[in-house]
């Protein structure tokens, strides 16, 4: 994945609009009959090039944090396996825009792969984009079936954890120096 990111940062369209974070959040929820679980992880890195519409981000697993540590131990070593499959990302491609077509908020198509867990999965999704004070906004909810990515939910386990979690994006993105 750093090598896509730095192929996006360092490709021949180094000139146009291109826009990088190291820092966002990426939430997910569990709504289940017998408890719900949400998590966060504020270390998200994005790379997005409005003018070829390539688009990418990544994030480690263990980042993600949890209420209490028995949940994010067992989201690690149980279902995520993050010591097997320690990064995720999303490789994908937006509708070409201008910066100055974004001063209201977008929203935009976004087509590409979901990677976690070891598996790769074509997603299509909406973002919404706005430019403001000179950084890139982004958000975004989707669905994420689990068996989709082979994270296994035992059947004990199956009125605690929802077989489809809800994820949100959000990040504020910065133009590239040139």
């Amino acid at each position: 994945m750093r090598l896509i990111v730095l192929c996006l940062l360092f490709s021949s369209h180094i000139y146009t609009q291109q826009y990088f974070s190291k820092t966002g959040t990426v939430t997910f929820f569990s709504k289940a009959p017998i408890e719900d679980i949400q998590a966060v992880n504020h270390k998200l890195s994005a790379v997005i090039d409005l003018g070829s519409g390539e688009f990418a981000f990544q994030l480690k697993i263990q980042d993600f944090n949890f209420p209490n540590s028995l949940m994010q131990e067992h989201f690690n070593e149980s279902y995520l396996e993050s010591h097997l499959f320690p990064v995720s990302n999303f490789v994908g491609f937006l509708e070409p825009i201008k910066e100055n077509k974004l001063i209201q908020k977008k929203t935009l198509e976004v087509k590409g792969k979901m990677y976690i867990h070891g598996i790769s999965k074509d997603l299509q999704l909406s973002a919404n984009l706005q430019y403001l004070n000179e950084e890139l906004l982004l958000s975004s909810t989707f669905d994420i079936e689990l068996a989709d990515f082979e994270i296994d939910i035992p059947k004990l386990m199956m009125y605690k954890i929802a077989e489809v979690v809800k994820v949100s994006v959000e990040m504020k993105l910065q133009k590239s120096k040139e």
